[in-house]
């Protein structure tokens, strides 16, 4: 079996008095698909927060390739290799599609610029199902196209370890299937992805493993067949009086 390619143990981050991330451990080995589950407020947006260096931890290590994060810039922390989407979508909003791509291949671990950016941005766009909205302005894009934008972005940054927070959320069924195949095909080239879903569907047909969390701490973990039918998994998400 390999090495973790993301190792996180005692994960641990507070607002106040409110532990909203407690002493969390996971790990996400090269090539998978990981799931990371819970009801609303159970900490999981947070925990991608940590690894992207938004939010600074409490306590406990985050380390990609055996290599410390929790203490870089978040900045660095993209030139290390991790990339991320957004559960509320990002997109530059003064730029085109193809303006917002070169943003991201500028950041990355080799920053790309000139015409090389160029062609490379256009080819992420063919990628994403863009390639004839590249000089878009991006406020003229519908939901599913900004979230295909914000994707061919963090693909620009050519991650390692890909976050994605919620990415299917919102899509009809249509959009639904085409953005699971896009996921998919993102592992067949070698991705290794750490995704926050509520979708269910689509984290029994993408993931590996899950991790599942409640009010800041993991519960449970093993394949999705697993965790889904897990009693504790059914009551964080149910209640007990569903469960």
């Amino acid at each position: 079996m390999s090495a973790p390619l993301l190792s996180i143990s005692g994960l641990t981050r507070r607002f106040g008095g409110l532990v909203a991330v407690d002493g969390v451990a996971l790990e996400v080995r090269p090539g998978e698909i990981v799931g990371l589950l819970g009801p609303n407020g159970s900490g999981k947006t947070t925990v991608l927060n940590l690894i992207s260096g938004a939010l600074k931890s409490d306590g406990g290590s985050i380390q990609l390739r055996g290599r410390a994060l929790e203490k870089l810039p978040a900045y660095r922390i993209a030139r290390e290799g991790v990339a991320r989407t957004f559960q509320l979508v990002r997109v530059l909003g003064s730029m085109t599609c193809k303006e917002n791509v070169i943003a991201g291949l500028a950041f990355g671990p080799k920053s790309r610029w000139g015409e090389e950016a160029s062609l490379a941005a256009h080819q992420l766009l063919v990628r994403v199902g863009l390639a004839s909205r590249a000089n878009v302005m991006t406020s003229e894009l519908t939901y599913i196209d900004q979230k295909r934008l914000e994707l061919a972005r963090a693909l620009a940054m050519q991650p390692e370890l890909l976050l994605l927070d919620e990415w299917l959320a919102g899509l009809n069924p249509t959009e639904l299937r085409d953005g699971i195949e896009l996921i998919r095909s993102l592992r067949a080239e070698g991705r290794t992805i750490l995704m926050v879903e509520h979708v269910m569907d689509a984290i029994r047909s993408l993931c590996d493993r899950c991790y599942v969390m409640n009010a800041g701490r993991k519960i449970a973990e093993g394949t999705p067949k697993d965790v889904l039918a897990d009693p504790e998994v059914i009551r964080a998400y149910l209640g007990d009086a569903d469960a």
